[in-house]
């Protein structure tokens, strides 16, 4: 059979970290082989590869215009940051041209080389959600005549790195809030939060220092805890969607009347997820740590302290910064200041085809630099994890929607209420 003279056909990038995975950032050269394994001669009259990056964003809605009328609205919007195209055999020429100049492949195993430079432009982190995706790859077209053309395509992962040896991320997050619980005409004391964290950047792996205090003056056993959320907003046609996850969380004792609780330092692990995304225009991926008092059959009293999660971790020197910069800092408490402990540093599932597409490769080279192979492991091992449950927001609803803070507060046992 003709077709299958064509045994193999296949993308092998050269530089490989130690998880056998091509990861690049911005200003990077890919270099990498096409390989193609023939059982006898073949006629090639053009051999191409094309890579591309591209950030893309889709979902629908569904809207009501009558009484029994009803049309989808789709939303897509999509953002190139590469597109490289290269012949490597021959040039693309007509069916109809003369049967000559066209390149003739020996039985056996041939490679051929290519190489590209990504762009020195920040580039958006590769990334899989439940509406959009960013996502880099090459592809590879043989073209034979009279036949139709071999395809195959090889992801690739980008990193925009993100440093938090700056003063803005090294900088503390402290807040202090409080409410009065009513009912009726009765209300009982107040229930007060402060809560500080060290810095506002992170890395994966590392784990958050919470100092915190909660004051009950409440009739009601409250119960203080501690949450990370991931926040994805996807843009398109001047509308934003919303989705937000749990990440990490954690809970302290329960706390009755006229009691108080502190946090030295109680500390929450950061898993494998994905860097912070700030600089697309169509994809944002923010986090947050929510401190929060979780009042049974009532609104919980949230502090939310904003956080980066970047690719590179914290300097030795910077965290001695931190630590100074923490201790000396103005920030204002209502309750007694406490010393700071020393930093303790340490939509879309993949499937097991695709997971093993991507492990494949060629021969392991060592990363650039040691710093980026340890998160690249990280990322790794969040990209193949299985998503978690979504809590769907849509920061600009319809006027006719209804608060929907009491609705989400039973959602988890952990969630606070919005």
């Amino acid at each position: 059979m003709v077709l299958s003279k064509v045994k193999a056909f296949a993308i092998y990038f050269d530089n490989l970290n130690e998880h056998n995975l091509p990861v690049f950032s911005g200003g990077d050269q890919i270099s990498g082989r096409v390989v193609v394994e023939v059982t006898e001669e073949v006629r090639v009259r053009s051999l191409n590869i094309h890579a591309r990056g591209v950030a893309k964003v889709r979902w629908t809605e569904s809207r009501n215009t009558g009484a029994n009328t009803a049309y989808t609205q789709n939303y897509t919007e999509e953002v190139e940051y590469l597109n490289h195209y290269d012949n490597l055999i021959g040039e693309e020429r007509d069916d109809e041209s003369p049967d000559e100049g066209f390149t003739v492949l020996c039985t056996g195993v041939h490679e051929f080389a290519f190489s590209l430079n990504l762009p020195q432009m920040p580039l958006a982190t590769s990334f899989e959600g439940k509406h959009g995706s960013v996502r880099y790859w090459v592809k590879a077209e043989l073209q034979r005549p009279w036949l139709l053309p071999v395809k195959v395509k090889k992801e690739f992962i980008v990193f925009e790195h993100i440093d938090i040896n700056t003063p803005l991320l090294l900088a503390p997050q402290a807040g202090t809030k409080e409410k009065t619980l009513c009912c009726w005409f009765c209300a009982s004391g107040p229930i007060s939060i402060s809560a500080k964290i060290e810095r506002k950047g992170y890395t994966p792996g590392e784990s958050i220092q919470i100092f915190a205090e909660v004051e009950n003056c409440s009739s009601r056993v409250v119960v203080p805890k501690a949450a990370l959320y991931q926040t994805q907003t996807f843009y398109a046609k001047g509308k934003g969607k919303q989705i937000q996850q749990l990440v990490s969380n954690l809970r302290g004792d329960p706390l009755a009347q006229g009691k108080s609780q502190s946090w030295e330092g109680k500390s929450l692990k950061i898993p494998p997820v994905s860097p912070s995304i700030v600089d697309c225009p169509i994809i944002r991926v923010e986090y947050a740590l929510v401190v929060y008092v979780d009042v049974p059959g009532g609104l919980n009293l949230n502090l939310s302290l904003p956080l980066v999660i970047g690719t590179i971790p914290l300097h030795a020197c910077s965290s001695r910064t931190s630590s100074i910069s923490s201790q000396t800092s103005n920030l204002r408490w209502s309750l007694q200041e406490r010393p700071e402990a020393p930093p303790d540093y340490s939509d879309l599932a993949v499937s097991e085809e695709h997971r093993r597409d991507c492990l494949q490769g060629s021969d392991w080279s060592p990363p650039p630099e040691e710093a980026e192979g340890s998160l690249q492991a990280y990322i790794t091992e969040f990209r193949y994890l299985p998503p978690p449950l979504y809590s769907e927001v849509d920061p600009y609803p319809d006027p006719v929607e209804g608060p929907r803070g009491a609705e989400d507060a039973g959602r988890w046992d952990s969630c606070p209420s919005r």
